[in-house]
């Protein structure tokens, strides 16, 4: 779900990235002086493994040496180690071998806990649900591994079985299950339904090798249910694949239109990518959500339809990365992630925000009206609408959808997730058109004032709370609860149909199809918040 979707840091490293840019073999020339550095290097690494009060492991040592050096250029350029480059791989290439299960393990005095199994896979066949506590690994307790040491248990060749134990809530039973492991697709598309009467709803969550053949799937499976508008949600979309992001946006460009151009000081860096005409989906009318985390190749996309008045753009303003990454690989199944170009929008904006303080930079706390305030790019679309570079892609349509700090709370402790487990323990053979009324509000109200884990995550932050916040907040609350029961019961996917009736920036697009189908006729329309 949206607040899962973390922008996580491997993520946002190839965000962007040109897949498969290989040194194939030559070595690059060094100057007398760069030789002379090197050999002060390798002279400070010998005295380091040598005299330093503790032991140094030469690959630690060489490793964090090198992170440094990626550090003086860009936040983008980084290291890869054999598991970092291993996981790149399998997040572009759409699949791994293994159960299929989202897991979440908060601390080391936390218990592994599946938050849901994916529809289809080993897990979901198994019978595993959502809440089920993991208690071993081929019988090694999982109490004190970190999540990515159990991910590497669970992990493993296809056909290979691993034997799990597992304690579930409303159940005296240990349950041991003997699972055999497939492939799983890691789909960039795992929602697509009919959010009205004729509008369809596509979340694109990243950009991988599959990502235009999914999108043209679901299209088709759309308007086969009778689609005749489009909702494409690029929000918490970390990028991917700059071919993927090019092929997308096709879909709806017309012959030689430009989606995208690169430049850079390397042979082959300078490219032009424009559509080729064979986009099916041109007449879709389209809205296009994005919000502060939408990243490098989706902004290619959000910047492409935006500039040729294609779309609507609507959310907030994305996180601005214009910079490409080439991937190198290296000895050892490493890779170097290298900033080898910077990419620019049709009207020739360069999105990429000042990253001069990396700190500013990652924590991101501009808000909508500075990139107007300071861009000093000014351009303008097709339709003669004005649009700003240096800041991210500014929506035509801002909505401004904050969580309230309760409901951030209550779901940073996951009281929605374990309220969920237990209410479904408790309550066999709920229909799907159940709703949460007031006596489950209650029912919950009671569930976190009496849960201790969540007085113990108050109390190590020092946050005072009130069960009053829950009254103020009930219409937001009840939908969260809701969501987070359909999801442990029905996956998730079914659940994000549910989070539809609650996102304001979705209901909101719902209303803004005539304006959009009126884009290239009245282009001079400005930019809206609304709050």
């Amino acid at each position: 779900m949206r607040r899962k979707s973390i922008l996580g840091g491997l993520a946002f490293v190839i965000a962007g990235g040109l897949a498969g840019g290989i040194l194939g073999g030559r070595t690059a020339s060094v100057s007398e002086r760069t030789g002379e550095q090197l050999a002060t290097y390798t002279n400070l690494l010998s005295l380091v493994q040598s005299r330093a009060a503790e032991p140094v492991e030469p690959r630690v040592a060489i490793e964090g040496s090198i992170r440094g050096m990626l550090r003086t250029m860009d936040p983008h350029s980084n290291y890869l180690d054999p598991e970092d480059y291993k996981h790149m791989l399998e997040e572009q290439q759409g699949s791994f071998s293994g159960l299929g299960i989202v897991i979440s393990k908060p601390s080391n005095d936390k218990p592994l806990t599946v938050i849901s199994p994916l529809e289809g896979t080993p897990a979901w066949n198994a019978g595993i649900r959502a809440g089920d506590i993991i208690s071993q690994i081929e019988g090694v307790d999982t109490l004190d591994m970190t999540i990515d040491e159990a991910l590497k248990r669970l992990k493993g060749p296809k056909g290979t079985k691993v034997t799990i134990t597992v304690t579930r809530p409303g159940d005296a039973e240990v349950l041991h299950f003997t699972i055999t492991r497939d492939d799983i697709p890691t789909n960039s598309i795992r929602q697509a339904f009919m959010v009205r009467p004729g509008t369809g709803y596509v979340k694109i969550e990243n950009f991988t090798r599959t990502t235009d053949h999914e999108l043209d799937e679901r299209i088709r499976a759309l308007q086969k249910q009778g689609m005749t508008r489009l909702i494409l949600d690029l929000r918490r979309n970390p990028g991917g694949l700059l071919e993927q992001a090019v092929r997308v946006a096709d879909r709806f460009l017309k012959k030689d239109q430009m989606i995208v151009y690169t430049h850079g000081r390397i042979s082959g860096a300078d490219q032009e990518y424009r559509a080729t005409g064979a986009g099916d989906h041109l007449e879709l009318p389209l809205v296009m959500l994005v919000d502060k985390y939408s990243a490098s190749a989706s902004e290619i996309v959000a910047g492409a339809i935006q500039d040729h008045d294609r779309g609507l753009i609507v959310g907030e303003t994305t996180w601005g990365k214009g910079l490409v990454q080439t991937v190198y690989p290296l000895s050892q199944d490493a890779a170097l992630a290298l900033t080898t170009a910077r990419y620019y929008t049709p009207s020739g904006r360069l999105i990429q925000r000042d990253y001069n303080s990396l700190e500013d930079y990652l924590s991101h706390d501009e808000k909508d009206e500075d990139l107007i305030k300071v861009s000093k790019e000014v351009r303008r679309t097709d339709g003669g609408r004005t649009v700003y570079g240096g800041g991210g892609i500014h929506p035509d349509v801002v909505v401004i959808d904050p969580t309230p700090p309760v409901v951030d709370l209550l779901e940073r402790a996951q009281m929605f997730f374990h309220f969920a487990v237990e209410y479904n323990a408790k309550h066999k053979g709920l229909p799907r058109s159940f709703e949460v009324t007031p006596a489950v509000l209650l029912e919950f109200e009671e569930f976190v004032k009496t849960r201790q884990d969540f007085q113990d995550f108050l109390k190590a932050r020092g946050v005072k709370w009130a069960a009053a916040d829950i009254d103020a907040n009930a219409d937001r609350i009840k939908g969260e609860i809701k969501e987070s029961i359909v999801s442990a019961l029905w996956g998730l996917e079914e659940a994000y149909r549910v989070h539809a009736e609650i996102d304001r920036q979705l209901q909101k697009a719902l209303d803004l199809f005539p304006r959009a189908q009126e884009l290239a006729a009245l282009p001079g329309a400005g930019p809206q918040t609304e709050r």
